[in-house]
């Protein structure tokens, strides 16, 4: 009979052969999702045995994940900013970058009135009002499926009543003024698309698909928020596009534009002031 650790170490090498990255984390999490328990309590019953019970449906999730599936969609959560978040392909899947973008966020300081646009699952928005509790914080998307997830999301942390969800395109139905607007939205190139990792493609391709250039969106949002900014403005943008970002904010009067890189040091963040 198979233990814990022969199907780990059997199925890190089939995910290896299948091109996954970080094969044994992945395995771990899903086996670990399987038996209803922690991944690093997988350590302390490496020789538990393992029966059909548990196999089967072990083994459908491995052939899904060797597959392309993302690990978030198998999982049905993420973990974004110390806190567990229901993930699914209504919205994109959270990525490291984006929690760097909150940290950046964050660390500048609390607003009294935040708008997070293109919110998707709500993980920027929910994120900011949990931790500025005195904070007015509302989110708005295109998509009614990513907001109904948001709202999940929000329920889920029990933060309903502090962030107002509203479907918009990027600013067309939103009013008044805001101290800061936060925004991760599509900066993909069409034609950039078809090459993407195959676990990204799983994503909602409206949340992924920024134009011909990748710039459509921005061209359209940054005048839009400078009709309704006045304080911070943040955007997490391509790895190259900041020039020419930074030349729209500053023809739009947006003042003190800094880009920042991300961990790996691309320049994937810019901030600015407007007001």
């Amino acid at each position: 009979m198979q233990n814990v650790l022969s199907v780990i170490q059997a199925s890190t090498l089939y995910f290896q052969k299948n091109g996954v990255e970080s094969p044994r984390l992945n395995i771990e999490h899903l086996l670990a999702h399987v038996l209803g328990k922690k991944r690093m309590e997988l350590y302390l019953e490496f020789d538990r045995p393992l029966g059909d019970a548990e196999l089967e449906p072990l083994r459908a999730l491995v052939r899904r994940r060797a597959g392309g599936e993302p690990l978030q969609h198998l999982l049905g959560t993420a973990e974004f900013h110390g806190r567990i978040f229901t993930c699914d392909k209504r919205a994109l899947i959270p990525r490291p970058e984006t929690e760097q973008f909150c940290e950046i966020v964050l660390a500048r300081g609390p607003a009294a009135r935040v708008l997070d646009v293109g919110t998707g699952s709500g993980v920027i928005a929910l994120t900011l009002a949990a931790a500025w509790p005195e904070a007015r914080v509302e989110a708005v998307d295109v998509s009614a499926d990513a907001l109904a997830l948001a709202r999940e999301n929000a329920a889920r942390l029990g933060l309903t009543e502090r962030v107002l969800f509203a479907q918009s395109d990027l600013l067309e139905s939103v009013t008044g003024e805001f101290d800061l607007i936060v925004a991760n939205l599509p900066y993909i190139a069409t034609a950039e698309i078809a090459q993407l990792a195959r676990e990204v493609r799983h994503d909602p391709l409206p949340a992924l698909d920024g134009g011909p250039r990748g710039l459509e969106i921005f061209e359209r949002f940054i005048p839009q928020a400078a009709r309704h900014l006045r304080g911070r403005f943040a955007l997490e943008i391509g790895h190259d596009q900041t020039a020419a970002l930074t030349e729209l904010l500053g023809a739009h009067n947006f003042q003190d534009i800094l880009p920042q890189t991300d961990y790996q040091g691309r320049n994937r963040f810019l901030f600015a002031n407007y007001g």
